[in-house]
């Protein structure tokens, strides 16, 4: 499981006296906990696996995010760091989609849902989420499905 996984590398790094790796796992790991104490009062509860991936997620998009936010106010030594960041959480997340991987996923969808136009733009998105979630990034999927769809 993905939970084992990151607290394994925790130790490692750990012992390791990696001090930048070892801040960004615990940072993973305190989050994972916080998404795990809202949890606790929930009906449904989605598998860990699933819980652990989105938590990666959040956490990858607020890092892009800062990234370009540091770079376009010349603070570049804090872009660096949320880029070491963002490097370790993504070690942790399914292998990304590509962009033609995106459009090809698009048509299907959009083939198979009959959409036609932006009016259908939600339907296609909540589909796309549905199938591909964890592999691809929903910022450029969003792009792209209002292409194909105008």
């Amino acid at each position: 499981m993905l939970r084992e996984k990151i607290q394994a590398e925790t130790v490692t790094a750990m012992k390791a006296k990696d001090k930048e790796r070892t801040a960004t796992l615990r940072l993973i790991g305190a989050k994972i906990k916080d998404r795990d104490i809202e949890l606790r009062t929930a009906d449904k509860k989605p598998e860990d696996d699933e819980l652990v991936t989105d938590v990666l997620m959040k956490m990858a998009k607020q890092r892009r995010e800062s990234i370009a936010m540091y770079e376009e106010g010349g603070r570049q030594e804090l872009a660096d760091k949320e880029q070491g960041e963002l490097v370790v959480i993504e070690e942790f997340l399914p292998k990304q989609m590509s962009e033609d991987e995106m459009r090809a996923a698009i048509a299907q969808i959009k083939a198979d849902t009959g959409a036609d136009g932006m009016k259908d733009m939600g339907k296609v998105m909540g589909e796309l989420k549905a199938r591909h979630g964890a592999t691809l990034d929903m910022t450029k999927a969003s792009g792209l499905v209002k292409e194909a769809l105008s």
